[in-house]
Order: C-alpha cells, then structure tokens, then sequence
C-alpha cells in the first residue's frame, strides 16, 4: 500500500454506476446538482450559471441545487452564495481539500483576482471578522488570505456563521484562466488550514442533512448541458441502475480508499495487484500516479515518449526528401538546412544538440519546437549516411530510423496518443471494492 493513486472522482465512470463515500449510516438529503457546458477547445471562454428547477424524487427536508457548469471537460464548478444579501461566486466542489474560499475586495496586486468576483465585506450585514492570515498549498499553485465568517447559500439551503478565506494572492497561471472563482472543499476536518470546520460538516452540525454521506455523479452526454449532480446527504436515484459498490475510507483527512489490480484489454498489469492507496479528488481532471506505474500502462495503451513522437513525425514527414538530398550529393552537414529545417550552425554537434533537448524539462505541450525539429533532422540525416555507406535499401533505412526513434529516452516524461487512433485503444480498468470499473477511450 506504498504506492498512492490520485483518482479524478467518486462517482463519474460511468451513468449507471457509482461509488458512495459515506461518514455513517444515518438518514438524511441535500441536493446539489451540476451543470455541463459543450467541449471548446479553442477559446477560453467564461461559462455562465443558468438556473434551471430540478424536480426532487425523494422526500427531503431543505434540499438545495446549484447547477455547474463544465469547462473543457476539466472543471465542474457551480454557482454559490456568500453574504447577507448573498454574492454570488462560482466555485469547484473538491474532495481533495477542505477549506472554502473567494477572491477579496481587498486582493488588487493579484491579477486574477480582477477576473473574477470578489467578496465585498462591507456589503454583508451577517459579517464577522476574524482576520487570521493563511495559505493554502496546491499543486499547481498557492493562494494566501485572511479568515472570515457568514452566512453561505448553497442551493436554497444557508449555512450560519460558515469560516471561509478571503483571498488576497492568487498564483498567476492557474488562477488567470480558472473559470472558478473560488474553491468550496469536501475533505475532512484533519486537512482543513487552521481546523476550520468544512462546509459540508457544518450542514450536518446545523441539521441542514441527516444522513452524513454524499455522493457526486457526472455526466457522459456531451451534448447536454447538465453536467452531473452532487447530493448531500443522499442520492439521486435516476442517475444509475443497479448496486452501488461500497468501499471504506482507509484513511480520515483525504476520501483515501485502496484500488486494486489495473488491467488493460481486462490483461492485468500487476499494477495494484496487492491494493493501493488512492485519493478521490473531484477537483482534479486527470489520472495520476507514480511515473513508474504510468509508464507501464501508457505503454500497454500504446502512447508513445514525447521524444520518440516526435523523432516520427519528422521521419515521416521530411525523410524522403532528406535521403533525396544526400543522394544528390548535398554535404550531409547542410542538408537540414537546404529543406528548411534548420538555420546554419556549424559550430553545434548534433550530439550536444541532442543532450540539450533531452535535458530540458521545461518544454511543453505535443510540439517541441524548431530547435526540436533540427535536432531529429539532423541525428536522422547522420542514421541514413551510415545506413547508406552499408548499402541498405530505402525500406530498410527507414525501419532502422523508426526503430532508432522508439529507442530514444522520454525524460520530459510525457506520453501522447495518437488521437486517430483512439477507437482502437484498448479499455483501462481499474479494480476498486472487487468490483471492474472500466475506462473506455
């Protein structure tokens, strides 16, 4: 159980199964639901809340909706309020902590904070100061504030006297193209900065739910708006078919449970075979694990080294022109040059270019650049010279070059597919509570 697994969420493989995460057994509901936003990946776009009424099926006592949206299939947020009268903000539901925070009035050196709303104090009557200063770590970034407390609307329901941070620095990058403002967590009180109690356990001190359990579904469709639902105390019975598949939570601080044996194309792998250690996190969009165990089963799906990715494309793309040129008799030193791919530089070996692009992490996305390009072109024009001086046929260049590719080291650490390919991937399936929860492409 050394080995520890980030899990994107506790009830999203598929719309007709869940996992339910429960604190006890009592009864009890609070809706939330969520709201989904067509796919763009061109534009980064703000999505807007739209509320739309939602019939309830089950007999409750103060339940609450709130609609999300869903950007780029990465982000699931929804729209709250703080305040008496209640400010709106949009934030993401997050198993993965447990504090609840906005952007502040009083944030004006942190650009993001000016792309978002912003907590006015002022205008609340149900205010209350505490000012105790924080920070909150994520993996992607930091952000620093000041302890408050008011009242918190979640759907139709109001949380008195809820602690929450008034953020005053944001970290740039995230934060600026973040279509949330703030995060609203769902961990437990053991991770929580400065012990504040989590919203979703001051529900339940305030009688607001029950049941202390609740559950997240998301959606599938990806014409439809309605991005899932998140219930508070209960569940929504027509979003699945079928059992639920229970499972215990290992560890209190994090929704941390043990995932068992990973197959691919139902192969095991090993991976888990004996259980891990896993975090439910509903905020995070991917995957992840050690480097290690990804690796195995990136390449049991066939991905491929970012490095050898692109190696291919320009073997695939300039390599008949690049054997054309050197049979025509162009110095083999100049023949990136002569088709475009490189500026003359005689002073740089192919070799010391090469460590140069294998040493830098900080490249990033699927293109690795012109510096990249002439890099593979020339180490391709140096594999053709020796393949010709032992007078190999042009298939057999070029198989030699293809393999040479798949040889070379990844330690950017980054695997891509190729998307035309995607209807052919095998299923990942993971192993949780002895049932097979599988992840089709």
């Amino acid at each position: 159980m050394g080995i520890k697994f980030l899990l994107h969420a506790i009830c999203v493989w598929t719309s007709t199964t869940c996992w339910v995460l429960t604190a006890s057994t009592d009864d009890g509901l609070v809706r939330v639901s969520l709201k989904k936003q067509p796919l763009d990946l061109k534009r980064l776009n703000a999505a807007r809340i739209t509320r739309v009424g939602l019939e309830s099926n089950v007999n409750d006592q103060g339940a609450g909706v709130v609609y999300l949206k869903n950007y780029l299939d990465t982000q699931y947020y929804g729209e709250i309020g703080i305040g008496s009268p209640s400010q709106s903000f949009s934030v993401v539901f997050d198993t993965a902590s447990s504090n609840l925070w906005v952007p502040s009035s009083k944030c004006l050196f942190s650009i993001p904070c000016h792309l978002h709303s912003k907590f006015r104090a002022r205008w609340s009557s149900t205010y209350t100061k505490i000012g105790i200063p924080c920070t909150i770590n994520y993996d992607y970034g930091d952000v620093s504030g000041f302890f408050s407390l008011d009242h918190v609307k979640v759907g139709e329901i109001i949380v008195q006297d809820q602690e929450f941070i008034e953020i005053t620095r944001e970290a740039f990058v995230p934060f600026l193209v973040a279509k949330y403002d703030g995060i609203l967590g769902l961990g437990f009180p053991e991770i929580s900065v400065e012990q504040a109690t989590p919203l979703w356990f001051s529900m339940m001190q305030q009688g607001h739910i029950n049941h202390k359990l609740f559950s997240l579904w998301l959606s599938g469709d990806l014409t439809s708006e309605l991005g899932g639902e998140i219930v508070f105390g209960g569940l929504d019975w027509r979003h699945f078919r079928g059992g639920h598949t229970y499972v215990p939570v290992t560890r209190s601080g994090y929704w941390e449970i043990v995932v068992g044996d990973i197959l691919v194309e139902s192969i095991s792998t090993g991976v888990c075979k004996f259980g891990c250690a896993a975090i439910l996190d509903s905020g995070a969009p991917l995957i992840a694990g050690p480097t290690q165990i990804v690796d195995q089963i990136n390449s049991a799906i066939g991905a491929e080294g970012i490095v050898s990715m692109e190696c291919k494309n320009v073997a695939s793309k300039y390599g008949y022109a690049l054997w054309n040129t050197l049979i025509s008799g162009v110095r083999p030193e100049i023949v990136c040059v002569d088709v475009g791919l490189c500026l003359y530089n005689g002073s740089q070996k192919v070799s010391g270019r090469l460590k140069t692009l294998l040493e830098d992490e900080t490249m990033e996305g699927s293109a690795m650049g012109e510096s990249a390009v002439c890099t593979f072109c020339e180490m391709i024009v140096f594999w053709i010279q020796v393949q010709l001086k032992q007078q190999k046929t042009k298939d057999a260049v070029f198989q030699y070059v293809d393999q040479l590719c798949d040889d070379l080291p990844n330690p950017i650490g980054r695997s891509f597919v190729n998307c035309g390919s995607l209807e052919i991937l095998p299923d990942v399936t993971f192993t949780i509570g002895n049932k097979s929860f599988p992840l089709t492409p």
